[in-house]
């Protein structure tokens, strides 16, 4: 068996294999309520005989089985972002992205926003996002280059 690198992506659009024996048997009611559906889960380690995949704080360990592989494309769930502007179309604002979804019909990832604990209508692909937490690297890296060895 070849094995991904991690981590990994992916979604199980629809009930991989009959019964349970593919799901530890400690998450098969978290893993009825998730699957199948176009959540887009990471798939983070392999003990030998189960993968364990994350979908926001909730973990769950199943056999290797098929899903459906998605591109990583560098947001996670409870990741900070602010919305890219387009002319006068979108404001610009900060959320957190609460939900990350896989449409099949057009073979893309889209992101769910919650800012203010109100869910932002609509549905932001990665074009329209910009990760935060990378800012504050490339404003140090800035100040350094400006004012070498200043605190």
């Amino acid at each position: 068996m070849v094995r991904p690198q991690f981590p990994d992506y992916g979604a199980f659009l629809f009930w991989p294999q009959e019964g349970h024996a593919w799901i530890h048997v400690d998450d098969v009611v978290r893993v009825r309520e998730l699957i199948p559906s176009d959540r887009v889960f990471r798939r983070e380690a392999f003990d030998g005989t189960f993968y364990r995949l994350r979908y926001g704080s909730m973990v769950i360990r199943l056999r290797p089985c098929l899903w459906q592989p998605v591109q990583g494309e560098g947001f996670e769930i409870g990741d900070q972002v602010e919305t890219v502007g387009v002319g006068m179309v979108r404001d610009l604002f900060v959320a957190r992205i609460t939900e990350i979804r896989y449409d099949r019909r057009r073979q893309r990832t889209h992101y769910q926003l919650t800012r203010a604990d109100q869910v932002v209508p609509g549905r932001f692909v990665a074009d329209d996002l910009r990760l935060l937490s990378g800012r504050t690297v490339l404003r140090k890296q800035w100040a350094e280059s400006r004012h070498p060895g200043r605190q």
